[in-house]
């Protein structure tokens, strides 16, 4: 029989010939599953990293809370604080100016849409509302002095005013016609 080989053989001989080309392949592949690994990683941390500073960001809103500024030398007592000027309209967010040791800073404040600007740096505590008077077609309520804000000059007593209500409240059993 000289040089043939047997049908065993030559099953065998394809059996390595096979395993070295899958080996080949996988050995191949390797480098590119370790990469799209490594990449997806990458990935997703980049993505925890962006969304966390965003957060951040958000959440920072400046002005007196802020923890980066250094602290100031001045106690309250010694620092005079300006009226609260709002960025836009008449209320809402906007700015102060504080002042200590001849050094001027501007910090972040808020003024309440619904509220007396003339006495927004003092907190009363407010009485119940006087009946409508016909003669100016308003009611009035007066407030005495609870806490003072940003050493502003307040009065012990306040009085507001504002418009009776149009309508005319109706009872239960009422009816109208």
């Amino acid at each position: 029989m000289g040089g043939g080989r047997s049908a065993s053989e030559c099953r065998s001989v394809r059996k390595v010939k096979r395993r070295r080309r899958l080996s080949a392949r996988r050995s191949a592949a390797a480098p590119s599953r370790r990469m799209r690994l490594l990449l997806s990683v990458l990935l997703l941390l980049a993505l925890t990293l962006g969304a966390e500073a965003n957060r951040r960001a958000k959440n920072h809103k400046g002005g007196k809370h802020d923890r980066s500024r250094p602290a100031s030398e001045c106690s309250l007592s010694e620092t005079q604080f300006g009226k609260c000027v709002p960025e836009q309209g008449d209320c809402g967010e906007g700015l102060r100016e504080s002042t200590c040791n001849g050094r001027t800073e501007k910090i972040h404040c808020k003024i309440p849409c619904n509220w007396k600007k003339d006495i927004s740096d003092c907190k009363y505590k407010f009485g119940q509302w006087s009946p409508c008077d016909a003669a100016t077609n308003t009611k009035t309520r007066s407030g005495v002095l609870k806490r003072v804000l940003f050493n502003a000059d307040c009065q012990t007593t306040v009085k507001v005013s504002k418009p009776c209500s149009p309508k005319v409240k109706k009872t239960r059993g009422e009816k109208s016609n």
